[in-house]
């Protein structure tokens, strides 16, 4: 008799872009938004660095369908708390044209003290993600899994490429955003851990030697959480739509419980070398799932969409037991008509305006609400 997998429970967080509707910049919203989020939301909104990005969690989530009704239900309440501000909400890892330098900072001791260590590597992190917790009761085999899910990243990732854009300029990136990001210390794939014990005496040296002053500060595209039990997965570009975001984070659930199964059946997915899993998140950042990527165990370059239904016959055995079969088969989708930068980039083509591109942003966003 096959044993059943444990509930891998989650928790989405988004940011959004708050635009202003004449000028399609990016605009302050003084807090508004999130204080009269509060009222309803309590601790599921909260402000960013920046004054124009919101950010948003969904509780704990049992399964990828309830993760789906928080997602749609924040984001409905998001829209109309801005629309009382007169103001937009959108999805997409960077804002086509604006300039970092325009933004104004949230007045908050955390973000004045981040600002004041990193200097411009902060004040230009103008960028907006998706991050999913997945939940795992035991740290340790929680950081088998870390170690292993590494190689999945890239593929993960090149899905939600979502950033063509920076500063009024095509970036020839599918995803800039993360380049942006790699400014920021600790940041980028995480190295492999032998135990629980080493991960942790790691965290503890940069405590102890003031390099951070709080575990939370290790932003890695994948970290074992310091304060929660979970796995959370940090790599990925904001989505244009809720469509998007779920078929990502129903993926994310499905690497995480086949990964366990194998482990609990004394079977762990081979580990390779960070280096090379590097050259793979290039790839993926460069020319999102149109390019090629590196097959390791073939040692021969491999079109990325073929790795992504890969992917899903590795995943296909858990699917139907997570329940997300529905959301997990919009990769389809994806591969069919493109991420959210290939859309950004062909109104581009077509308008030659990046205004227009900010108002698919937004339309999307609201796109199956």
């Amino acid at each position: 008799m096959t044993k059943k997998l444990p509930i891998f429970t989650l928790g989405v967080e988004e940011e959004y872009q708050i635009i202003d509707p004449v000028t399609r910049d990016l605009r302050s919203h003084l807090s508004k938004i999130v204080d009269g989020a509060k009222v309803i939301l309590n601790e599921q909104v909260k402000a960013e660095m920046h004054q124009s990005v919101v950010e948003v969690g969904t509780n704990i989530c049992k399964n990828v369908k309830e993760a789906r009704q928080e997602i749609t239900f924040l984001r409905k309440k998001i829209v109309e708390l801005a629309d009382k501000q007169g103001l937009l909400v959108g999805g997409a890892g960077t804002h086509p044209f604006s300039r970092w330098q325009d933004q104004e900072i949230t007045d908050d001791p955390r973000y004045h003290n981040i600002v004041n260590e990193l200097q411009d590597a902060a004040r230009s992190n103008l960028i907006f993600g998706m991050h999913c917790h997945v939940g795992i009761e035991n740290r340790e085999i929680g950081l088998q899994l870390m170690n292993q899910a590494c190689y999945f990243l890239p593929h993960i990732f090149a899905l939600s490429t979502n950033s063509p854009f920076w500063e009024g300029r095509q970036t020839g990136y599918k995803s800039f955003r993360t380049k942006v990001f790699d400014k920021f210390p600790r940041t980028g794939l995480p190295e492999y851990f032998d135990s629980l014990q080493s991960y942790d005496n790691f965290l503890d040296t940069l405590v102890q030697t003031n390099c951070i002053d709080n575990p939370k500060k290790i932003w890695w595209d994948l970290r074992l959480h310091p304060f929660y039990d979970t796995i959370e997965f940090r790599i990925c570009d904001m989505s244009l739509t809720v469509d998007e975001t779920m078929c990502i984070v129903a993926i994310i659930q499905a690497v995480v419980a086949k990964l366990y199964k194998l482990t609990m059946a004394n079977t762990s997915f081979n580990i390779y070398r960070l280096a090379l899993i590097k050259e793979n998140k290039f790839r993926a950042a460069r020319y999102g799932i149109r390019g090629n990527m590196i097959d390791f165990g073939l040692k021969k370059e491999v079109p990325t969409c073929e790795l992504i239904l890969e992917l899903l016959e590795f995943i296909d055995d858990v699917v139907d037991e997570l329940g997300s079969r529905d959301e997990i088969n919009y990769v389809h989708n994806i591969l069919r008509d493109g991420t959210g930068a290939a859309k950004q980039l062909a109104i581009f083509e077509q308008t030659g305006d990046l205004t227009k591109v900010v108002d698919f942003i937004t339309s999307e966003f609201t796109k199956g609400l």
